[in-house]
Formats: structure tokens, C-alpha cells, sequence
């Protein structure tokens, strides 16, 4: 499948490695908010500075982050995320851990943003959000050519977020979320 985001691709041994929730907390912290130390990570991420700074080395074997060229007072280690995202294929069995320890260092996404930002949010964004289900008939090879036409559609979008001066004037990050979840087969 394409990427046209510039994704980092995860092969197995990459997505066992992300596989635990401290380390998917860890790199979308960086992804989202850029170069950190262990020790501004922790209370984030929830695990002591010196687990944090282990789980950093960890990602770091894996190609995931790397030392930053943000400064600090020269006794701090600054790191960063590699790339922007990641996207995994191959390995079921790796890319399934994967997918959980995301879901479960994510938490209920769906219900803090109800909670925590939705009050928040002018009437215009408040206009705009929300949720959509629907149930279609596709082949496996249709379902593929459906996300690549959807992240072609997204390519631009996603691509902005390097260089956020560029953007238009009341831009802001939104998450989308996409699930495909094919029925079970009652063949």
C-alpha cells in the first residue's frame, strides 16, 4: 500500500518493539508536542523518569526516535520522534499487539474529547464535528483502494502539519478516526 504521508513502516520486529503502552504514549507525545527529555515525559507518559528514559533507549534500537538537536543545559537529553506517524502491514500477530497497546494507551479518546474539549469549542468546530457509521459492501480489494483514496484525500492535510505557519489562518489539529471493521463471515 502507498504512503503518502512519509509514515515511518514498521516491520514485526518494530511493532513488538512500540508494542507496550508507556512506549506508544512516549512516541505520540513526541509526534504531537516535539522533542522532550525522559524526565519532562514521565508524568505524561506515566512511568518514573528512569523507566521513561529505558523505554527512549528501547525506541531509540528500533529506529523510532532519535537524539534531538534541541538544546538543553548539556546534561538533559532531548529526543524526538522520527517521523510524523507509522503505519505496520505484514506480521498479524505484531500488528494485533500493536493495536492494543495503542487502544490501550489511548484510552477513551472518544469519551475525554466529549468531557474534556467539546464544551470547549466554538460553535463553528462544534458544527463540523462528530461521528459517522457506515456499513458498505466491499471486496478485500475494494476495501484497500478505499484507504488509499481516503489518504490520498488526507495527504495534503496530514503533509501541512511540517510547516503549520503555512496553514490558513484558524486551522487547528483534528483527529480523525478510522476503523475498518469487516462483519464476520456467516458463510
Amino acid at each position: 500500500m502507498a504512503n503518502p504521508y512519509g509514515d515511518l513502516e514498521l516491520d514485526a520486529r518494530g511493532m513488538r518493539a512500540l508494542a507496550h503502552p508507556v512506549r506508544v504514549r512516549i512516541l505520540g507525545e513526541l509526534q504531537r508536542h516535539g522533542p522532550a527529555t525522559a524526565t519532562r515525559l514521565s508524568p505524561v507518559v506515566g512511568a518514573t523518569p528512569s523507566v521513561t528514559s529505558w523505554h527512549l533507549r528501547h525506541l531509540a534500537e528500533h529506529g523510532l526516535v532519535r537524539d534531538a538537536a534541541t538544546g538543553g543545559s548539556g546534561r538533559e537529553r532531548w529526543w524526538e520522534a522520527v517521523g510524523r506517524g507509522f503505519r505496520f502491514s505484514g506480521d498479524q500477530d505484531a500488528g494485533s499487539a500493536l493495536q492494543r497497546a495503542i487502544e490501550d494507551a489511548e484510552g477513551d479518546l472518544v469519551g475525554d474529547w466529549h468531557r474534556d474539549v467539546e464544551p470547549t469549542l466554538a460553535p463553528a468546530w462544534r458544527a463540523v464535528a462528530g461521528r459517522s457509521s457506515t456499513r458498505v459492501l466491499l471486496t478485500p480489494e475494494e476495501a484497500a483502494g478505499l484507504e488509499a483514496a481516503v489518504e490520498a484525500l488526507l495527504a495534503p492535510y496530514v503533509l501541512r502539519k511540517d510547516d503549520p505557519a503555512a496553514a490558513p489562518a484558524g486551522a487547528r489539529t483534528v483527529l480523525l478516526l478510522r476503523h475498518t471493521l469487516p462483519d464476520r463471515d456467516h458463510g
